[in-house]
């Protein structure tokens, strides 16, 4: 449990007030508290009393030691139960708040997107004060949207999905071992199902025992060997095929179904050429079928080294070289990572912990700067506080290098969040864009510029701004920016948040770009968003060299201290 829970907590309670048109001096109470914790500097394990927090009152207190206590609220337990689920899915409508869905439950008692959907074809929600006909067909286009499944999920969706089917693998029994396959198991951005290989001796039994989770919607098909379902997740539904296989066939089942098409058919040109013949059983030759333990069994049976799933997509990868493409193993520290000092739900202690916890060599804590203010950056004084709490952690935990860095704002002019003689004071600097995103590309291109050319800053962050499948981001020049980066020693980020993959493989392919993949961590358990950053640059075939954070730690102590 971190602050983010409590805080998330309080506003969930607030929410469903709201709904059953609580008194708004409660409600107010609830958002005032998870405000002020937010701006509490402190985390959850430094927190001994919430009631000498200003801005929490006795009830919301009792509300919150409750939740610490056992981890769970009576409160929002009474509150879910007194509020019908489909007001909280009206939520999701872009131009729905708590007060005006509480309004049309109480004026037209409508409880499912389905009946609130009628009432804009009947024209009703128009005639209630506070709705207009444009706000009514905002709504019906809205509900239309939520209720279409897309044809493609972007991959911080369906790694929610992924994690879901396989917390319930691990919960179940007659289960050896699984994977997910696929263009999910590739990283890509976009995918349109799950795919699942698993290893039983109870094919029958672990499908019946799935079959019944109340996640699953719809049993499309179901044999002896196969299992294809729909699932859901917070209104979101995906199809997911479950093969199962037995242990000999299971390395060569994982790689024909782990994909893609043209790595499949270039592998079976290879086998063909050697007078052998792949299928996901294993391979064929002389009337014999050879199976494999692992892929890379499989891999080195063509005389191939291993080949990454990111990276089998096109079917060149097998003429590729890839002993030199940067791995997991390879990285040593991640450069990127905000605390409770902004954003984050973890202290600098905790977010240090979780990092030799990863085995890192050196880390950077890079909290967002003043400019930020929706995520609480810091300003000069509080930046120096932090530096002083870094330094003085520095002699308990000799087996990391901890450096002093921010996130720093490139603001609309392009001028920058802080001042050279404040950036002198940090060890690595960050920057970023965060606003004004409808500039023009000069104009976004002169702001990138300003960062590229000040001579503290080290890299830049998430270059493009953009969210998978949400926000395409600002208007770059790519090849202008890749060619100021070389120009002034500034290294791109490939930030391995899934909402990101930005820059992505398209962009970094035969840059000669030197760069850096970051989590962006805002909880310790982002630091595990790493694989996705990896995976992008596997794909855009990026040698380990071309990465500043898979230097050793005494290599990336000279190149922070050389400066630019």
């Amino acid at each position: 449990m971190t602050k983010k829970d409590i805080i998330n907590l309080l506003e969930t309670i607030a929410t469903y007030m709201e709904l059953s048109l609580e008194n708004p001096f409660k409600v107010s109470a609830y958002r005032k508290a998870a405000g002020a914790i937010e701006r509490d500097p402190r985390s959850l394990a430094e927190i001994d009393d919430f009631s000498e927090i200003k801005g929490i009152g006795k009830g919301v207190n009792e509300v919150i030691t409750e939740y610490v206590e056992k981890g769970e609220s009576s409160v929002l337990g009474e509150l879910r139960e007194s509020v019908p689920a489909p007001l909280i899915q009206m939520l999701k409508l872009p131009t729905l708040g708590p007060k005006k869905i509480a309004k049309l439950h109480k004026e037209l008692g409508v409880v499912s997107l389905e009946a609130l959907k009628a009432e804009c074809e009947a024209e009703r929600v128009s005639e209630l004060s506070g709705f207009g006909k444009k706000t009514e067909e905002n709504i019906s286009k809205a509900i239309d949207e939520l209720l279409t499944r897309p044809e493609r999920y972007p991959i911080e969706k369906v790694q929610q999905f992924r994690r879901l089917v396989e917390a319930s693998f691990d919960d179940m029994e007659g289960i050896s071992r699984y994977d997910n396959a696929g263009s999910a198991r590739r990283f890509k951005e976009t995918s349109r199902d799950l795919d699942f290989i698993v290893e039983t001796k109870d094919a029958a039994g672990v499908a019946e025992t799935f079959i019944g989770l109340p996640f699953v919607k719809e049993v499309v098909a179901k044999g002896e060997r196969k299992l294809s379902v729909v699932i859901e997740h917070d209104l979101d539904q995906i199809g997911v095929d479950i093969r199962f296989v037995t242990p000999e066939a299971y390395a060569t089942t994982l790689h024909h179904f782990t994909g893609s098409k043209d790595h499949n058919v270039k592998m079976r040109q290879i086998a063909k050429a050697r007078g052998e013949k792949i299928s996901e059983y294993g391979v064929e030759k002389d009337g014999e079928v050879l199976t494999f333990d692992s892929e890379t069994d499989f891999f080195s049976h063509f005389d191939l080294p291993y080949i990454p799933p990111a990276m089998r997509e096109t079917g060149e990868e097998t003429d590729v070289d890839v002993s030199g493409i940067v791995t997991l193993e390879d990285i040593r520290g991640d450069l990127h990572m905000h605390t409770v000092y902004s954003d984050g739900a973890y202290s600098v202690r905790e977010m240090v912990e979780a990092c030799i916890a990863k085995g890192y060599e050196y880390m950077v804590i890079t909290d967002h700067s003043k400019g930020l203010r929706v995520a609480n950056g810091l300003d000069e004084a509080r930046l120096c506080r932090q530096i002083e709490e870094i330094k003085a952690l520095r002699p308990e935990y000799p087996e990391i290098d901890i450096y002093t860095g921010t996130e720093m704002d490139i603001l609309k002019d392009g001028t920058l969040d802080f001042q050279d003689d404040m950036l002198e004071e940090l060890d690595y600097v960050i920057a970023a864009i965060h606003s004004s995103f409808q500039q023009t590309e000069e104009e976004i291109m002169h702001r990138l510029q300003m960062a590229c050319e000040n001579p503290h800053v080290r890299h830049i962050a998430h270059p493009t701004g953009r969210l998978i499948g949400r926000r395409e981001g600002y208007a770059v020049d790519m090849e202008r920016l890749v060619q100021m980066a070389k120009d002034t020693g500034t290294v791109l980020e490939v930030n391995a948040n899934p909402r990101r993959l930005d820059l992505s493989s398209d962009v970094i392919r035969n840059s000669g770009l030197m760069l850096t993949v970051n989590t962006d961590a805002h909880h310790s358990s982002h630091l595990d968003f790493m694989d996705c950053g990896v995976a992008t640059l596997q794909k855009g075939l990026i040698e380990k060299n071309k990465v500043v954070n898979t230097l050793s730690r005494e290599k990336f102590r000279e190149w922070v201290q050389k400066g630019k």
